[in-house]
């Protein structure tokens, strides 16, 4: 989210924003948490001010009156459109939560996708669509798909990659903005908006029970997705409602190494181990067919490792 297009609702408190923008551009961010903390006395019921004053109270070596400013922000917003649990969570001011704030992670992507496809193919070197393609390729040969659900399916890089060899094609997404610009692709067959933290029953794929596509498929992606959830016992509840017996399912985490079941990076991304994914596999009756280590982006101009998994979903 832009904060710099939110207003507080007051003309002076907003000049002292401005101020406090043009002090921190500058590398002032003392100056700008104490101008800002100036706004916020004028507009004291602004998340979004609380929330950017803990950013500058953090980048100036403030770590507990940043701490403070995001348990202000989250008594503000409860419902956390910004993300102040994650930044809580990674300063150490709180436990890490199993899931991110649904709407936190639909307004990241809405706001960010009119430059999705252009910030990571071009600048971040974003290869998870092509490599999980290519593994999905290694191992079905030629065969095609009868019926494929991308979960996640952002702006439809994935599903432009696998379109070929599939004969119904659908992707799914929390966010709407995401889900028009894979509508003007015309890669797939439906789309639909579904929130993979949520359980079946009321994540927005599932009627009476049943996949609200019809068919199950076989074939379920969910490519660089996972990192935007903790726990993952949700999506993989979903999958395996959505894979018919012997349907692969194709996803992949950012590599936690053994750091535990999953760790919540500063990216506010989580990664997850391969021993805890292992673990769900079985839980959920997916047997592995393949698992790769490999780079999956750049991040402020170091790599990001992740690991791609190919399983089938055993009868």
């Amino acid at each position: 989210m832009n904060l710099n297009q939110l207003s507080s609702g007051d003309l002076i408190a907003d000049r002292r924003v401005e101020y406090a923008h043009m002090l921190a551009d500058s590398g002032d961010h003392a100056g700008a948490a104490d101008l800002m903390g100036q706004a916020l006395e004028l507009a004291p019921d602004w998340p979004a001010g609380w929330f950017r004053l803990a950013d500058y109270q953090e980048k100036s070596g403030h770590k507990e009156a940043a701490i403070a400013a995001l348990r202000k922000v989250l008594d503000l917003n409860p419902d956390d459109i910004f993300g102040a649990g994650l930044k809580l969570a990674v300063l150490g001011g709180a436990k890490t939560p199993d899931q991110p704030s649904s709407l936190y992670v639909a307004q990241l992507f809405d706001d960010y996708a009119d430059r999705f496809d252009k910030a990571l193919v071009e600048k971040l070197d974003y290869t998870v669509p092509e490599k999980l393609a290519a593994l999905i390729a290694a191992h079905a040969g030629k065969d095609r798909f009868a019926h494929a659900i991308d979960l996640g399916c952002g702006t439809g890089l994935f599903g432009e990659r696998i379109r070929d060899r599939v004969d119904h094609l659908e992707g799914v997404d929390l966010s709407a903005n995401m889900l028009a610009k894979a509508a003007d692709k015309a890669v797939y067959d439906r789309l639909a908006q579904a929130d993979l933290s949520m359980e079946p029953e009321s994540c927005g794929l599932f009627a009476n029970g049943q996949a609200a596509s019809g068919n199950r498929a076989d074939l379920v992606s969910a490519a660089d997705v996972l990192m935007y959830l903790g726990n993952l016992d949700s999506v993989f509840v979903i999958a395996s409602r959505l894979l018919a017996d012997g349907g692969l399912f194709a996803f992949s985490v950012e590599d936690a190494d053994d750091a535990g079941a999953f760790v919540l990076r500063p990216s506010l991304r989580y990664a997850h181990s391969e021993s805890y994914v292992q673990s769900l596999c079985k839980r959920f009756g997916l047997a592995l067919i393949d698992i790769r280590k490999t780079t999956i982006r750049n991040d402020g101009g170091k790599p990001v490792s992740g690991i791609l998994f190919l399983t089938r979903k055993t009868a």
